[in-house]
C-alpha cells in the first residue's frame, strides 16, 4: 500500500516506520519544508494526518484529498489542564472532514503516545493493543483496519465519524490522568466480564 504522511514529527516517524517495516511504501511531507503535497500526490492509498491540531484544518483545506482515505490521529488537547479544545463540538475529525469534503476521514491512532507505536508489536500482558476507529466509509475503514493489523494491533469499531469526539475526549481524559496526575489510567476500566454488571 502507498501511504502518505502529512507531518514529519514523532507520530509520523513512529507509525511510518512501522508501516515501512510491514512492506508499505511511505512518503512523508513537512509544512516547514513546503513539501506536504508530495505526501498526497504520490498516489497514496491512505494519508495519515500527523500534524499539530491547530494547523490541520488549514493544511487539509489547501490539498486535493478527493477520494483519499484520510487517517486523523490528532488530539485537540491543550493548556495546563490538558483540556479539550473542541469542547462543545464539532469534533476535530468532523472539522477536518468539513475542510476536505472529498476525503474519507477515519479517526484512529490518537489514544497512545508515539512511544507505544514504536513497539513491535504493542502487546501488553499478552494482549495486543486495541485501536478504536470512527468513520462512515466502509472501504476506508477496511484500509485502516489493515494498517492497524500491520502494527500487530486489533481494530475496534467505535462507530461513525459523529462519535470521533468521544475518542478525542477520551484522549484528553487519559492524557490528563497519565501526564497531569501520573496515574495508571488503564485502571479505570474493569475487565470485560465485569463491565456489564
Amino acid at each position: 500500500m502507498r501511504i502518505g504522511i502529512l507531518g514529519t514529527g514523532a507520530m509520523a516517524d513512529a507509525l511510518g516506520g512501522q508501516w515501512r517495516r510491514a512492506g508499505h511504501q511511505v512518503v512523508a511531507g513537512s509544512r516547514s519544508r513546503g513539501d506536504v503535497r508530495v505526501a498526497v500526490e504520490h498516489g497514496a492509498d491512505a494519508v495519515l494526518l500527523a500534524l499539530p491540531y491547530p494547523a490541520v484544518v488549514d493544511v487539509v483545506a489547501e490539498l486535493d484529498l478527493n477520494g483519499r482515505v484520510l487517517v486523523d490521529c490528532t488530539n485537540p488537547v491543550g493548556g495546563p489542564d490538558f483540556g479539550l479544545l473542541t469542547a462543545g463540538g464539532p469534533a476535530a475529525a468532523e472539522r477536518i472532514a468539513a475542510a476536505a469534503p472529498g476525503a474519507r476521514v477515519v479517526k484512529a491512532f490518537n489514544l497512545c503516545h508515539e512511544s507505544v507505536w514504536r513497539l513491535t508489536p504493542p502487546v501488553f500482558a499478552g494482549r495486543p493493543l486495541a485501536v478504536p476507529l470512527c468513520g462512515d466509509d466502509e472501504d476506508a475503514l477496511t484500509v485502516v483496519r489493515r494498517l492497524v493489523r500491520d502494527l500487530g494491533c486489533e481494530p475496534l469499531n467505535a462507530g461513525g465519524l459523529d462519535r470521533a469526539g468521544l475518542l478525542e475526549a477520551t484522549a484528553a481524559l487519559l492524557i490528563g490522568l497519565w501526564v497531569g496526575e501520573g496515574a495508571d489510567a488503564q485502571a479505570i476500566a474493569p475487565p470485560l466480564e465485569f463491565a456489564a454488571g
